[in-house]
């Protein structure tokens, strides 16, 4: 199966974007190699801005090019983004409400030897938080480059996770991706995966490894995380009984919790949650990371029969 990075697929996407909308500008914080703005950068030098390590500074600069009619994309690690940009991401993008998009690469543990303190695993719960603020957490090549295309076209502030290592290409041709829409990749009437990201795939191989002992799963692919859709996670819970996530992400402020909230409050059934728990990121490879966390086609079997347990 071809496997290519959500980044490098965001910066293809971006660079062939630029020859159609003048107004786009790219912005990064010296990492453009690594989150693949290089791209853009080769095809219009003039309408890419480099800042060095001054993250604070990208945010107030994609805020005035943003008022100023362009269509700033601004990208760096993730845990530079969200963390050391959060004040400027508040109150100059996400307060006034700004056409500006935030496309941070290398989000998760997958960032690998680089270890917990670049790690970010609570990005999307961060900017999850943020009034205004839409969140997407893509899960393969396709879907991104559909994704970039999508935000390119919606007026408002956009946060972006991208990934730094290959994932495989699960989507076609075909594929069809909406802001806010989730889509069911996979039917099934026993319980229900819900996943974004990489954790896509090892959903649907997960489905397959159950299928064998006659365990019937839905895999719905949530990308957009903010507005999450509410009614495909009420329609799954109602008939399916039983929910699962799995993310790249803490269990506590990202997809987990956001299906945790909209079946508290519409249909309460039996929910596991796959993903980082409270604690930080470890040095090591990006796949080690993976299993070591339980974040693979097993984890996510394992929580497909404890929530199977608690429905019966």
């Amino acid at each position: 199966m071809n496997a290519i990075a959500t980044r490098q697929a965001y910066g293809e996407t971006l660079a062939a974007l630029g020859a159609e909308d003048e107004r786009i500008v790219v912005l990064d914080a010296d990492l453009s190699g690594s989150t693949k703005t290089s791209i853009f950068a080769q095809k219009y030098p003039g309408r890419f801005f480099n800042f060095g390590v001054a993250e604070q500074n990208l945010i107030g600069a994609t805020a005035g090019l943003a008022r100023q009619g362009k269509i700033p994309f601004a990208s760096t690690f993730a845990i530079f983004a969200t963390g050391r940009a959060f004040e400027p991401l508040r109150q100059q993008i996400a307060y006034p409400k700004l056409n500006a998009k935030i496309v941070a690469s290398h989000g998760g543990v997958t960032v690998g030897e680089d270890g917990g303190s670049h790690q970010t695993v609570e990005d999307l719960g961060l900017m999850r938080a943020l009034p205004n603020m839409t969140v997407l957490c893509p899960a393969d090549a396709v879907e991104t480059r559909l994704a970039t295309r999508a935000i390119h076209a919606y007026d408002g502030p956009v946060y972006m996770r991208t990934g730094r290592m290959n994932v495989p290409v699960l989507f076609g041709d075909d594929y069809v991706f909406t802001l806010g829409v989730a889509n069911t990749i996979r039917e099934g009437s026993d319980a229900t995966v819900i996943t974004n990201g990489l954790l896509a795939g090892p959903a649907l191989k997960a489905a397959e490894m159950l299928a064998r002992e006659h365990i019937d799963i839905r895999v719905i692919n949530m990308a957009t995380v903010k507005p999450i859709d509410a009614d495909a996670i009420e329609e799954a819970a109602r008939q399916t009984g039983a929910i699962v996530t799995a993310e790249e992400h803490s269990i506590i402020g990202g997809l987990g919790s956001a299906v945790a909230e909209v079946l508290g409050e519409r249909c309460p059934v039996p929910l596991e949650r796959v993903g980082i728990p409270d604690v930080f990121g470890l040095s090591g490879k990006g796949q080690e990371l993976l299993d070591y966390f339980g974040l693979n086609a097993d984890g996510i079997v394992e929580a497909v029969r404890r929530a199977l347990s608690r429905k019966s």
